[in-house]
């Protein structure tokens, strides 16, 4: 199996001064997804976390939503014609009688690790109808005091990247800040299809008492994973886009965006929000 970092030959120059030394850096791979043994995606990810990664991408396609529904995950054995296992294709089983949505086997997706939404026919097979609607059954209610403590603690448990500096986070959070879980990635989206399918296999979807963490900006496709997954609120260190806005607020989802220190913005249901309402707002 591919390893997390792999090391390289760098040449630094610093201040005038030239120095020849190895470099750490994020090890990328692709992976091939396939569903009943049928190609399906493929995407540059970090291995590891691979099975996790594959089922929660199958979350956020709609195919699964439930444990229930996958009877196996696995490498394919002799994935190349010399029958070598790269560890890089995995075949994700369906159990029998789980049906398999058209529209997810009428395209061949191909996943670059900054757009996961590259090969999407149109934005209607994009606004897949999720299993686990997002609401506030119970209700989820957070002060921007915690919201501000997240992007520290989501730094310090980044472990891979205080070694490389290349790789993006994605956490999930109590609504009281205790950290859940976390995964990194050369992809944001790949980040959170892992935490999503890590919790998949561990019983615990609908995600509908988390709070969801990524670094980086917030695209139209972390707020379709994070709808997909029952999850109400997402914070992003960055911007978000104008289509994830409109998910957000089309879905009931909490958005937060340029979440650095003491100062956010919060693009959709603020309601779950508590603010001084002494201090007002414009």
């Amino acid at each position: 199996m591919g390893r997390v970092t792999e090391r390289r030959r760098t040449l630094r120059v610093r201040d005038g001064a030239v120095t020849t030394r190895p470099d750490t850096l994020v090890a990328e791979e692709p992976l091939e997804v396939r569903l009943n043994g049928r190609p399906l995606a493929i995407t540059m990810r970090t291995p590891g976390d691979d099975f996790a990664l594959a089922a929660g991408f199958l979350v956020s396609e709609g195919v699964i939503g439930e444990g229930s529904e996958v009877q196996s995950i696995v490498y394919c054995a002799g994935a190349t014609e010399d029958g070598v296992n790269t560890y890089n294709v995995v075949d994700l089983k369906l159990a029998p009688g789980v049906d398999v949505p058209d529209v997810t086997l009428e395209r061949n997706v191909y996943t670059t690790s900054s757009c996961g939404l590259c090969g999407k026919a149109s934005l209607d097979a994009v606004r897949t109808t999720t299993r686990h609607p997002v609401a506030d059954i119970p209700p989820v209610r957070i002060t921007p005091a915690l919201l501000s403590d997240l992007p520290g603690r989501l730094r310090e448990a980044q472990r891979v990247f205080d070694r490389t500096g290349g790789l993006h986070a994605a956490a999930l959070f109590s609504p009281e800040g205790e950290l859940l879980d976390i995964r990194e990635d050369v992809g944001r989206h790949n980040a959170v299809d892992k935490l999503v399918g890590r919790a998949l296999t561990d019983g615990r979807l609908p995600l509908s008492e988390t709070i969801l963490l990524v670094s980086g900006r917030a695209s139209f496709e972390l707020v379709q994973k994070a709808v997909m997954a029952g999850i109400p609120v997402l914070a992003a260190v960055s911007a978000p886009s104008s289509l994830a806005v409109d998910l957000a607020a089309e879905s009931g989802l909490t958005l937060v965006g340029f979440l650095r220190g003491s100062s956010m913005n919060v693009y959709a249901g603020d309601h779950r929000i508590v603010l001084d309402r002494a201090a007002g707002r414009d």
